[in-house]
């Protein structure tokens, strides 16, 4: 199967999100800062803390809200060549992918990817926690296509 695409600049913010939201310290870190603000506002309205330092902390949660929601998925995306190339990947189910760009090409076997991710626009193929590679939902010509990759990359990409 082989398929051609580029990126969508709405779409990839949405797809970088998803994968930092998937991370399990952003996660943590997220109910800690949540559970800290429930306190400070139970606290707040209790009288026990002052207004300026519930309005402090209000201030730091939603920057770092910010920060994570919008500010770390933009800068990837204004950083990355890679959303700004055009692609052809052939997916092979006995050897594993090949993604060419005009600048060159690269092979990955099955046994190269670590984790398989799907989420609203996306493939995710992981490499480890931290690498991995987007393929459009969008760029496979129809809804079987969609259906045999996600049944391949489910296949051939076991979770280590």
């Amino acid at each position: 199967m082989t398929v051609h695409f580029g990126y969508n600049k709405k779409q990839v913010l949405v797809g970088l999100r998803n994968h930092f939201f998937s991370r399990p310290e952003i996660r943590i870190l997220f109910i800690l800062v949540n559970v800290f603000a429930i306190a400070s506002a139970i606290l707040f309205y209790f009288k026990i803390i002052q207004p300026v330092s519930f309005l402090v902390f209000s201030l730091l949660w939603f920057l770092l809200w910010l920060t994570i929601r919008r500010f770390l998925p933009l800068s990837i995306y204004k950083r990355s060549q890679t959303f700004k190339d055009e692609f052809t990947l052939s997916i092979d189910e006995q050897n594993g992918v090949l993604l060419q760009t005009e600048r060159g090409e690269q092979y990955w076997a099955w046994n190269s990817f670590s984790n398989f991710k799907e989420t609203l626009h996306f493939f995710h193929l992981y490499f480890n926690s931290r690498s991995f590679f987007m393929i459009p939902k969008d760029s496979f010509p129809g809804f079987e296509e969609v259906q045999e990759a996600r049944k391949l990359f489910k296949e051939q990409i076991v979770a280590k």
